[in-house]
């Protein structure tokens, strides 16, 4: 192997907290993958080695959020997409390591390995993030070099991985909190418009909150429009004083 791998053997202790000040300065998954693709670059590249890197996070119920340092980084890893195989897919899949030495040579996946080359890289390490729950992600290492990543190179790259997904387990605790948040203030609100036109038709009609609701549930049913939003009717006609509201399309 040429003797211009990564630099630095160490363990990167400072790194979580590098990620846990990017989560601070934006707690946007993406942006701060895109912070973090760069940083990357920035730590573990070394005189003489061109590289880059490029970042995918995958979360239930959510579109994968993909970063990378750069526009070359950015198009390999639109080719893992396009053939739904490649070094860091299967990375995710094994919770393992994936490297690949010489791209040329390799016969895993053979579009995906002919598409990168003829992008101009070399060689790929590809590193399962160690994140919690259904999340999962990968961290990729590219280089337009072959035989880019020795030992101690492939060593440095899983530690910094390590150390970087502790910072990133924090972001996406933050981003369940928050749409955890947003879910109960949306159904808070929905059923005080609810509850409000539920109070109207029973005014209106001197029934029951049952009876009302009945009421509110067929015209919703006769509209095809979700409950929410007739309700929102009901509370918008008697707030500009219409006295009675027509449920049911004529």
């Amino acid at each position: 192997m040429v003797d211009t791998g990564i630099s630095g053997g160490g363990v990167f202790d400072d790194v979580a907290a590098h990620v846990q000040d990017l989560v601070l300065q934006s707690p946007d998954v993406a942006r701060l993958l895109d912070s973090l693709a760069l940083y990357a670059v920035a730590r573990l590249g070394s005189v003489g080695l061109d590289l880059f890197c490029g970042i995918s996070v995958s979360r239930p119920k959510k579109p994968t959020a993909a970063a990378a340092s750069d526009a070359r980084a950015r198009l390999l890893e639109q080719l893992e997409f396009k053939f739904g195989q490649g070094p860091g897919d299967a990375a995710v899949s094994t919770a393992a390591t994936v490297h690949v030495d010489d791209l040329q040579g390799e016969e895993r996946w053979p579009r995906y390995a002919a598409a990168a080359v003829h992008q101009g890289a070399g060689s790929v390490l590809a590193l399962p993030l160690q994140l919690e729950g259904a999340d999962n992600g990968v961290f990729t290492l590219y280089s337009s070099q072959r035989s880019a990543f020795s030992a101690e190179a492939i060593s440095t790259a899983e530690a910094f991985t390590e150390q970087a997904s502790k910072g990133l387990t924090l972001t996406l605790r933050m981003a369940k909190l928050q749409d955890t948040k947003d879910g109960l203030t949306a159904a808070m609100q929905t059923r005080t418009v609810i509850d409000l036109a539920t109070g109207a038709i029973m005014a209106q009609n001197r029934c029951s909150q049952d009876e009302a609701f009945k009421v509110l549930r067929e015209a919703s049913n006769s509209r095809n429009m979700k409950l929410r939003d007739v309700a929102s009717l009901v509370v918008a006609s008697v707030a500009g004083g219409a006295k009675t509201f027509t449920y049911f399309d004529e």
